[in-house]
């Protein structure tokens, strides 16, 4: 059957004037139609935001943590049919959706505990004559209306991720749904509704045309976004005063020493290369191994890429499945051929099918090709060799992204010399960029990003300061 998916605005759910067809990228059917929601729908739903903030900001905490335990024990109960519609909707292997929505259980449970454990501090005044004698702290209160837009490559729990501290925090949120993956997105909503969010703190909006309006609306006081480095400039031109939390785009640098273990790090960087086919903004996509073990780590990865199953993404045993559409399976085609034209080594992988696009591994690229300095997000990743550590940190460093970088050593000096140099978001040693889980401070500087990620820290951006003096 084809569902109709609907929006959320003010407790209550809404067709859309206009629908659009979501479609299965593996079959290329269509499984959904999702509204495309207007300026209307977008006023409606931040007047039923903006209504209900005043009655958000004074739930105390424990009822807001009640709401999302009830919401995470909801989500356990449909868990599986969660994941097969995330599935059906991008592309994603059945074994990774359902992983996505299993964590999604800790985003929200981790949000429930932080919610009853927003707090300030004392500021000690009795340091200068001015402040002897007087008492100050801070405090902290809710923004008032999130807007949150989130991307189609972890669907789900991305959209977790603005929900659940945004009414942790004691906010209202409008949440613009990826236009790729509405329909999972619909199924977050209706957890939020079925655990007894009052209405208005949760609303759902879908499709391409009110983002802009939604981030210039000055009844917004926070927005979050995750997804390009291109959307994320534009957001922040248009957000003026208020304040931002950006989580961008990245090219997956890892590095591999020559004191590494070759087999772990090479089964690691051939799977988190690979798996959501490549479309994550941690994924690994540039590796640099030291000359002296390159030809046997490149062996050792090539061989674990190869293995990987290509398939439907409804199988158990499919390890990748598809780009979100044949567009961007084209586009990835489209750079690693042009790579090639200029030098690169093809070594496995470089064949499209549909909107799926093989494992792929390349050698002997150069730094300004396109798969090498631009965020690719497909199944794509780059082999290159270097001979000494400081030289190859500051070209790391100096690159437009910084979101999370790898290390693979057996030496403490050499990983604290990478957390010192690389100029990057998050440092993981021995493991790939590709490594998050939800309680971490998560984001990136340069090109990669704003603010953090994780419960705790969006709560803290969602969240205003207020100094308290008492003259005594």
């Amino acid at each position: 059957m084809v569902a109709t998916v609907k929006m959320l605005i003010g407790g209550q759910w809404r067709e859309g004037a206009k629908s659009y067809a979501v479609r299965d990228p593996y079959r290329g059917e269509v499984i959904a139609y999702a509204p495309e929601s207007s300026l209307e729908d977008l006023n409606d739903a931040l007047e039923a935001a903006t209504a209900a903030k005043a009655q958000a900001a004074a739930m105390p905490g424990y009822e807001r943590a009640a709401i999302l335990r009830k919401v995470a024990q909801l989500l356990a109960a449909r868990a599986d049919e969660i994941a097969q519609i995330m599935a059906r909707e991008t592309g994603k292997a059945i074994c990774d959706a359902r992983a996505e929505v299993v964590r999604s259980q800790d985003t929200v449970l981790l949000s429930a505990e932080e919610a009853i454990r927003i707090q300030g501090e004392q500021v000690p005044l009795d340091g200068s004559p001015m402040g002897a004698g007087k008492i100050a702290f801070l405090l902290r209160f809710p923004v008032g209306v999130v807007a949150g837009i989130t991307p189609f490559n972890a669907p789900f729990n991305l959209a977790c991720h603005k929900l659940a501290p945004a009414l942790a925090a004691g906010n209202t949120i409008v949440l613009k749904a990826p236009p790729q993956s509405p329909w999972v997105v619909s199924q977050l909503a209706a957890l939020f509704a079925d655990a007894g969010t009052p209405a208005g703190f949760v609303n759902l909006l879908c499709g391409n045309a009110v983002g802009p309006a939604l981030v210039r609306d000055p009844r917004v006081d926070f927005i979050t976004f995750t997804g390009s480095s291109r959307v994320g400039a534009e957001i922040k031109a248009a957000s003026g005063l208020r304040r931002v939390a950006l989580e961008l785009g990245g090219n997956g640098t890892t590095i591999v020493c020559a004191d590494a273990d070759l087999d772990e790090a090479a089964a690691l960087c051939a799977r988190n290369s690979m798996r959501l086919a490549g479309q994550s903004c941690i994924s690994v996509q540039n590796l640099y191994v030291d000359q002296s073990v390159y030809g046997a780590f490149l062996e050792r990865m090539v061989s674990r890429v190869k293995a990987l199953r290509l398939g439907d993404p409804l199988d158990p045993k499919t390890e990748v499945g598809t780009l979100i559409d044949e567009r961007a399976a084209q586009r990835v085609e489209q750079w690693v051929a042009e790579a090639v034209a200029q030098g690169a080594r093809l070594l496995t992988g470089g064949k499209r099918h549909g909107a799926a696009y093989e494992p792929t591994v390349l050698a002997d690229v150069r730094p300004a090709m396109k798969v090498v300095c631009e965020e690719i997000f497909g199944p794509v990743a780059t082999v290159q060799p270097y001979t000494a550590l400081q030289p190859l940190f500051e070209r790391v460093s100096a690159e437009q992204y910084g979101l999370h970088a790898g290390i693979f050593t057996k030496s403490l000096p050499v990983a604290f010399d990478a957390i010192r140099r690389l100029r990057v978001g998050g440092v993981i040693v021995n493991g790939t960029s590709t490594w998050r889980t939800d309680q971490l401070a998560y984001g990136g500087v340069k090109a990669s990003g704003i603010g953090r990620e994780g419960p705790r820290y969006a709560i803290r951006d969602m969240t205003d300061e207020r100094l308290v003096v008492f003259n005594l």
